[in-house]
């Protein structure tokens, strides 16, 4: 019984997640198994959640999918019902400030082992969407495209998405004139157009290019 580190190829992705992946790890001898995955790697502002999920791969719940091909009411209906059959789940939250002290990478890693960490039953293997991540605490297999390939890595993959979401909610209220409710902190044009007009809040990763350039030219504007 062995977990590669490295990458794995994956073939076209499915209409749908599959246990593949899930059935080739039990038959290897690994038990209980989880899914790991992250949310908000890309955006301008607002945290990076990972959430690490561990369900019954033999049992699996319907219309579960990669969180970015489902609307908004199936994440939620569908976070709830993971959560609800889950022999355990966990999030963790990197926060703007931590992104830009230890870079994205970094973060999403720290993310990814705090839910990791944080889960009350521990796995035998985790599937982890895309990279291998350093130093988890238990055995791991990173599968690129995961969350279109593998069940688990996508039931962690909404869960991560709707806290996420509810985060950047959170957000909007204290910080309304940027929509981050509508957008959740991405380079939408309506974002771009608030930032170049309010310049950057709290929330916002002052070490992407966009939120940098700002502050490079209204540094520029004051001299």
């Amino acid at each position: 019984m062995s977990a590669s580190s490295g990458r794995r190829a994956s073939p076209p992705a499915p209409a749908s997640p599959t246990t593949r992946w899930e059935r080739e790890a039990l038959r290897e001898g690994f038990a209980v198994l989880a899914g790991l995955d992250e949310a908000g790697r890309g955006a301008l502002a607002g945290p990076v959640v990972a959430a690490a999920v561990v369900l019954d791969p033999s049992a699996p719940l319907p219309g579960i999918r990669d969180s970015k091909q489902l609307p908004a009411a199936a994440r939620t209906t569908l976070a709830a019902l993971i959560k609800e059959h889950a022999l355990a789940w966990a999030i963790g939250v990197a926060a703007s400030e931590l992104v830009d002290r230890v870079n994205i990478l970094r973060a999403t890693h720290l993310a990814m082992r705090e839910a990791l960490d944080g889960l009350a039953v521990r796995p035998d293997l985790v599937l982890v969407d895309g990279l291998a991540v350093p130093t988890l605490a238990c055995p791991s297999r990173a599968i690129v495209q995961g969350d279109r390939h593998s069940y688990l890595i996508a039931a962690a993959s909404i869960v991560a998405k709707v806290e996420r979401d509810a985060l950047m909610v959170a957000l909007d209220a204290q910080h309304p004139q940027y929509g981050f409710a509508q957008h959740k902190g991405y380079g939408t044009a309506a974002h771009r157009q608030a930032l170049a007009e309010c310049g950057p809040c709290p929330a916002h990763r002052r070490s992407f290019a966009p939120v940098a350039q700002w502050e490079q030219e209204a540094l520029f504007e004051d001299e």
